[in-house]
């Protein structure tokens, strides 16, 4: 039985559905508060937190270590340039059967999981060798 979740958690919850993309707690926090629904940052945080290990939101780490929350959806791989930050999203998945494994042989229940490549985007690389920097 999953507890009942706060009134925050359920603002929190609607605002990344009404949003729909990737959010940072700050920004949520910041649209909270244009909204005038003021929250403080500790309980977004909190609120992510309870909502992450539900299993109804998830989050991705970008290079940078900045968190980016969404809605639980399909799992989202992406390749992200070092250097400019940009970020190209994956639609195929290699891993699906792994995930289908893993559940089976440690009887670990996952709720989504991300794969991220790292490395420099074609503009960067051209821009790299213009410089004459050598990777």
């Amino acid at each position: 039985m999953k507890a009942q979740r706060t009134r925050s958690q359920e603002r929190i919850l609607a605002l990344l559905k009404t949003l729909n993309r990737a959010v940072s707690a700050q920004d949520l926090y910041v649209e909270l508060r244009s909204q005038s629904q003021s929250m403080g940052l500790a309980t977004v945080y909190r609120s992510l937190d309870a909502l992450k290990l539900e299993g109804v939101v998830q989050v991705r780490t970008l290079a940078s270590g900045e968190s980016l929350y969404s809605c639980l959806q399909q799992d989202k791989h992406h390749l992200t340039c070092l250097q400019c930050g940009a970020s190209i999203p994956i639609h195929e998945c290699p891993v699906h059967e792994l995930e289908t494994q893993l559940q089976q042989s440690h009887q670990f229940k996952i709720y989504y999981h991300t794969l991220e490549f790292f490395g420099l985007c074609d503009p960067c690389q051209a821009a790299q060798s213009a410089s004459g920097v050598v990777s």
